[in-house]
């Protein structure tokens, strides 16, 4: 940027991360990375929210105008059930049956992030956070999967929407449930030099 101080390229069109990043005090530029997210197949729930979050990264960083000397950020989150990655549902039938399966047990939501340097150095890491499920009603599922809210999110649900009411509690990094780590951004921020705070707006 033209004052010197660093600034970051949100790799995901996510509307919960920039929140959570403009609620932290940091203003950055969204560039949806069009990522098939499809193509990454056969790996543990982890290392495939990891997997993602290194190609949405490269794909921004490689292939738009990304401002000069600005950091890249990829995310992406994936729902591990029963040892199965689970990432948003195909349709509305997909996402009664995920709820028909959540309901009453606890998940593991896991959020890989993907952090490149203006000079190509990268930093990664993975936030991952026990999720409670409340045991809800039929009912319950029913109306929440009539709103659409969770066709558009990993595991189906969401904490901070409509989706807040059915989860009980998590255990770890609450942003990281929404999709974006703060402290574990924080952490590979400094590692790449840069300043948490030099990132205020």
């Amino acid at each position: 940027m033209s004052d010197g101080r660093p600034h970051l390229v949100l790799a995901s069109a996510s509307p919960a991360r920039l929140a959570t990043l403009r609620s932290a005090g940091v203003e950055p530029t969204v560039i949806v990375s069009g990522v098939d997210e499809s193509q990454v197949t056969g790996l543990a729930p982890a290392d495939l929210a990891q997997a993602l979050a290194h190609l949405k990264c490269d794909a921004v960083a490689d292939g738009h105008d990304v401002p000069a000397g600005a950091l890249v950020l990829g995310c992406d989150s994936v729902l591990e059930l029963d040892g199965e990655a689970l990432g948003k549902p195909a349709d509305a039938a997909e996402a009664t049956r995920r709820w028909e399966a959540m309901r009453g047990r606890t998940g593991v939501l896991h959020s890989g992030h993907c952090l490149r340097a203006p000079d190509g150095r990268v930093e990664a890491g993975t936030a991952s956070t026990r999720v409670h499920f409340a045991d809800v009603t039929d009912a319950e599922i029913a109306a929440y999967v009539a709103t659409g809210e969770p066709l558009h999110v990993a595991g189906a649900f969401t904490v901070d929407g409509l989706g807040g009411a059915f989860v009980r509690g998590v255990e770890g990094d609450h942003h990281a449930v929404v999709g974006l780590s703060l402290p574990l951004l924080r952490e590979m921020c400094l590692r790449l030099d840069v300043a948490w705070t030099d990132l205020w707006a």
